[in-house]
């Protein structure tokens, strides 16, 4: 069923969902998925479960006042108003009219492009759990290679992983660290072992496996709320922006030097305004 803008009028319960959610989406200065919200809302009490089923109906029901929101443009959500970490358009056919234009755009934006482990003292790679937090890993990070497990990953997934770690073992000669974040839940402990074991089992490469978070401590230390529906445990998708920041930053630092990624990045740019200046007269 489409609804018209000016037909769309919420009830009281679903402008105060709408309402707290918008203020979530505004708190974080990256792109959020419509789960992480939901799960926001969840640990706030929103969506009380009383019983089984609960959690799987609210969750449906969210996702169709949320669609509704954007489709009408209500308040300040628009269609692009979250990310979408499960699809993504295939784009083919596209360019530039003629040779001339594409130098141009080269001239514009070419730049070197140089890896960030020169100088440092580990390699090391961030692997979560949650899929639908990608834009936050990305805020939170960079110049590390992240790898969004979105849950027990598969046989092949976990083969590229491993294949990785060979990769980059040859080609920075560096001790290897995985940084780890999942659930503090039975689930979560599993997935971090299987992915771990299966890996190691696939790697040639001898690596330190490091589970950052969420930890037993972390609860109490920066006080998360658990999940509603089983009371003890505990998603990444509920802790805020500030803590995943702490939590996130904190881990990487101790392993990997901001002031190398900083040289690296200055020589980076030395070397693109050089390369700028030398392809400005060139002509097609």
């Amino acid at each position: 069923m489409a609804y018209l803008a000016d037909d769309y009028r919420p009830n009281e319960r679903s402008r105060a969902i709408l309402a707290r959610a918008a203020e979530h989406v505004a708190s974080v200065p990256y792109n959020v998925t419509l789960r992480w919200l939901f799960y926001r809302l969840f640990s706030e009490g929103f969506y009380p479960v009383k019983k089984r089923g609960d959690k799987k109906r609210a969750y449906g029901n969210f996702i169709q006042l949320l669609s509704r929101a954007r489709h009408n443009n209500y308040g300040s959500w628009r269609p692009d108003t979250l990310a979408d970490d499960t699809n993504a358009v295939i784009r083919r056919g596209g360019g530039y009219d003629t040779t001339a234009e594409w130098l141009q755009a080269m001239k514009r934006s070419a730049s070197c492009i140089l890896h960030r482990w020169t100088g440092q003292e580990n390699y090391v790679e961030v692997w979560f759990e949650a899929r639908a937090m990608i834009s936050q890993f990305e805020f939170l990070t960079h110049g590390v290679k992240l790898c969004p497990l979105g849950g027990q990953p598969s046989i092949p997934y976990k083969w590229d992983l491993a294949q990785g770690l060979d990769t980059a073992d040859l080609m920075y000669d560096l001790p290897i660290v995985v940084l780890y974040f999942g659930d503090l839940d039975a689930g979560g402990q599993q997935i971090g072992e299987t992915v771990e074991s299966d890996v190691r089992r696939w790697c040639k490469t001898p690596f330190e496996f490091v589970r950052a978070a969420l930890n037993p401590g972390d609860p109490e230390r920066y006080g998360l709320p658990d999940n509603p529906e089983k009371p003890g445990q505990y998603q990444w998708e509920s802790v805020d922006h500030e803590t995943a920041s702490a939590i996130i930053q904190g881990a990487v630092a101790r392993y990997v030097d901001d002031d190398a990624m900083a040289r690296v990045a200055r020589r980076e740019a030395a070397a693109t305004e050089s390369f700028r200046d030398q392809i400005e007269h060139m002509t097609l």
